[in-house]
């Protein structure tokens, strides 16, 4: 007879969990797997919402497995480390993103891009090695290898710095693998979320020229003002997207909903990429000629293996790029999701998992 979450390992944990389709939030006990010789065990203190975790708790991409403890932009301090850990020792501040485990052997792993290891395993949702279900930072202790584990950085702020751990390094791998980290670059943003707002924000830091692209033209003086962007077009007005035609060196599309790719693709130079992030729920139409008489590239990108993240987090700490977020109680989920389906935050929930439960 199988064993229950709560029982399945000896470490007792305690976190909110969804049980079905329905994407509802409720208190969930269950257990965390003993602390191994390179693991690392710690406190969560925070943990920043993504839209994935919507995504999953709704069983939208059809792969959720109930109960799911979501949650991978997730800061602490730790506990317990395994005898042979050597990176990291008690008291430590910490951070685990979307990747926990990996094969290790394949050709990205070897290059460090554990991301895209055909057997790369999640913090949330995911089988462990052991061949038991893995549950995120919606919780009050994780437990992680020590491979997979960042160290944070003393004046990079836990709290405001948690949505880094996806929603930064989404953003800085491309522009970085692209060349987009260039001084002097134009650089299109599509969508100022929870992504695109820290696109701008690490652009800037390269020294590059942002465009912000929006069907919004609500958003622009935030974007200007605010974010230091240097340009705001209105995806819906053609005349202005006629008039920065072919005026970009790259663009990253952050949306999450199904668009044209089309007037994007017009604004490009030749030779150059428009890049998908989001992870609309259908498949997008993707134009041909634009393509062809420009040389131009739709490619992907998804998050970034763990020597870049700990990359990114050390550069955001030395160039003050800090998401905008707001702090909420971990019973306050339900809700947080609710306006995250409404685009209802600037810009970015994280939970305060450490006061949350500072009563339990």
């Amino acid at each position: 007879m199988a064993k229950t979450p709560e029982t399945e390992h000896p470490v007792k944990a305690f976190g909110w969990a969804a049980r079905d389709t329905s994407g509802t939030f409720s208190p969930f006990n269950f257990s965390r797997r003993a602390t191994g010789e390179r693991d690392v065990q710690f406190k969560v203190l925070y943990c920043g919402i993504c839209h994935s975790d919507l995504h999953m708790s709704k069983n939208e991409w059809g792969f959720t497995q109930y109960p799911i403890v979501p949650g991978h932009e997730i800061v602490g301090v730790v506990t317990e480390v395994g005898s042979k850990v050597e990176k990291y020792k008690i008291g430590d501040k910490v951070g685990v993103g979307i990747l926990v485990g990996s094969c290790g052997q394949c050709d990205q792993c070897s290059i460090d891009l554990e991301n895209y290891c055909p057997k790369q395993i999640w913090s949330s949702n995911s089988t462990y090695h052991d061949g038991t279900i893995l549950y995120g930072g919606f919780s009050d202790i994780m437990v992680a290898d020590e491979s997979f584990i960042i160290r944070w950085p003393e004046n990079l702020p836990q709290n405001v710095g948690a949505p880094l751990l996806c929603a930064g390094i989404t953003m800085y791998s491309p522009l970085r693998y692209f060349g987009l980290d260039k001084p002097g670059l134009n650089v299109g943003i599509v969508g100022l979320g929870g992504l695109g707002h820290v696109g701008v924000k690490f652009a800037k830091a390269f020294g590059a020229k942002v465009t912000i692209i929006s069907t919004s033209s609500s958003k622009k003086k935030e974007a200007i003002e605010h974010f230091g962007a240097d340009e705001f077009l209105v995806s819906s007005d053609p005349e202005q997207m006629q008039a920065a035609a072919s005026t970009l060196d790259g663009i990253i599309d952050t949306v999450s909903a199904v668009h044209p790719l089309g007037p994007l693709l017009s604004l490009l130079k030749p030779h150059s990429k428009l890049i998908i992030v989001g992870n609309p729920g259908k498949p997008l139409e993707v134009p041909i000629f634009p393509i062809l008489s420009g040389r131009k590239a739709v490619v992907g990108s998804v998050i970034g293996g763990i020597k870049e993240t700990q990359e990114m987090i050390d550069f955001a700490a030395k160039h003050n790029v800090f998401p905008d977020v707001e702090m909420i109680p971990l019973d306050y989920v339900n809700t947080a999701m609710e306006r995250l389906l409404k685009s209802d935050v600037k810009y970015r929930f994280v939970i305060d998992v450490a006061k949350s439960l500072k009563s339990k």
